[in-house]
């Protein structure tokens, strides 16, 4: 996590989007249950890992994460796949 906040970091114009997605996806009450930390819930976190890397252990890898993201900044602005037309 050290390694894809440090990603996060170095562009600014990914904070604001990274905040938004980590509070989606935190579970319902979040702050009510130890860590209390908006981190996915467990079994969230597995079927992702599953569906995204075929191993319910697969941590995401930073590469991955800052797609992601860019992703999800351009999704709204864009064409209904989230690309830049010409991506």
């Amino acid at each position: 996590m050290v390694r894809v906040a440090s990603a996060v970091l170095v562009r600014p114009a990914l904070w604001s989007v990274a905040v938004r997605q980590v509070f989606r996806m935190a579970g319902r009450h979040w702050w009510r249950r130890w860590p209390f930390l908006p981190v996915p819930a467990p079994a969230y976190a597995r079927f992702r890992a599953i569906t995204q890397y075929g191993d319910p252990d697969a941590a995401p890898t930073v590469d991955d994460v800052v797609t992601w993201l860019s992703w999800v900044r351009r999704f709204p602005e864009g064409e209904l796949s989230g690309l830049a037309p010409g991506d």
